[in-house]
């Protein structure tokens, strides 16, 4: 298969050193702004990686995975699908998980698939979703928590998540509740250990719901702290750093099963932007090999199988750990 990678940040540039180092994939076709940039990463990645310099058009791939700044996704992705190409999406944008997910039915009629929201959260906290739920006859709540940033960009969305509108999904309907609200300390994977959670303008919940017909509460928070909240509704006042630390996602899911009542909480701990680049790489290698459990748009806990792409994705050196009860 041939995979094209657009926008080359802490995310895009992970995503092509794991798709070349694929075996499926034939060859790679990188795209970025900036012509020193993509020089270097295409020489960085070996002789099945080649560069896309024209600023006209988008590049050539059976998938493409789309790696740009928040907002430039969801119109780059509507000429992919036109043109039949399968898209990978890392946006965690509210409005453009929006736009992108009223892809469905073109990307449906045309055989290609768009898989939306497909990094580190959402993206592999609804892999874990699915992982955890699987383990249940009926889900009745998932509840999602996030913290850290990849690159720059990824750092101003989540100061404007803080200063924007949550939406939580409650018995069948949507709650809208204003973001930095709903404190709730919140225990992520060791080292990072316990951090104060918000509500945020998060698409997980856009994305869980058509995943889990029936579920009764979906929400998701971002860690933050006294400062971030203060500080989002204002331009941020310094530049971000060009990667951030460590970050983390957890994941828990309530249900119903054979014992009862029952609750699983699963997490994972690596730099966003190293893990992001993993999940959105192995989503267009699964997507490229026919692996996608139906075309249209979807977050991956509708388009992947769990256990296999969790255990995939362990090869790569992202591992997902099980708190126990």
């Amino acid at each position: 298969m041939r995979v094209a990678v657009v926008g080359l940040g802490a995310v895009g540039t992970r995503a092509a050193r794991q798709v070349v180092s694929t075996t499926e994939v034939e060859s790679v076709v990188v795209s970025d702004p900036k012509a020193d940039r993509m020089n270097e990463v295409v020489a960085s990645l070996g002789e099945r990686a080649r560069s896309h310099s024209s600023a006209a058009e988008l590049p050539d791939g059976d998938v493409v995975i789309l790696a740009t700044p928040v907002g430039s996704q969801a119109p780059l992705a509507e000429t992919l699908v036109a043109r039949g190409s399968s898209v990978v999406c890392t946006t965690d944008s509210v409005a453009e998980t929006k736009r992108l997910l009223d892809l469905g039915p073109e990307a449906e009629a045309r055989g290609v698939t768009v898989a939306v929201g497909a990094g580190f959260a959402p993206g592999l906290s609804c892999v874990l979703a699915r992982f955890a739920a699987d383990r249940f006859d009926t889900v009745d709540e998932i509840h999602v928590s996030r913290l850290g940033t990849g690159g720059p960009a990824c750092a101003r969305q989540h100061h404007a998540a803080l200063g924007g509108e949550a939406l939580d999904w409650r018995d069948g309907g949507w709650q809208h509740r204003r973001a930095g609200s709903g404190r709730e300390l919140v225990w992520f994977p060791d080292p990072i250990g316990g951090a104060d959670c918000y509500r945020a303008e998060l698409p997980d919940a856009i994305l869980l719901v058509p995943a889990f017909p029936g579920v009764g509460r979906v929400t998701a928070r971002l860690a933050a702290t006294r400062r971030d909240r203060l500080t989002s509704r204002f331009p941020m006042a310094r530049r971000p750093h060009p990667e951030g630390g460590l970050g983390a996602v957890r994941v828990e899911v309530r249900g119903r099963g054979p014992a009862g009542i029952d609750v699983e909480i699963l997490g994972a701990m690596d730099r966003p932007g190293v893990a992001g680049g993993a999940v959105a790489a192995l989503a267009a290698v699964e997507l490229g090999a026919g692996r996608a459990r139906r075309s249209g748009a979807a977050g991956l806990a509708s388009l992947v199988d769990a256990p296999a792409f969790l255990g995939a994705l362990a090869h790569r050196g992202v591992k997902v750990a099980r708190f126990a009860p």
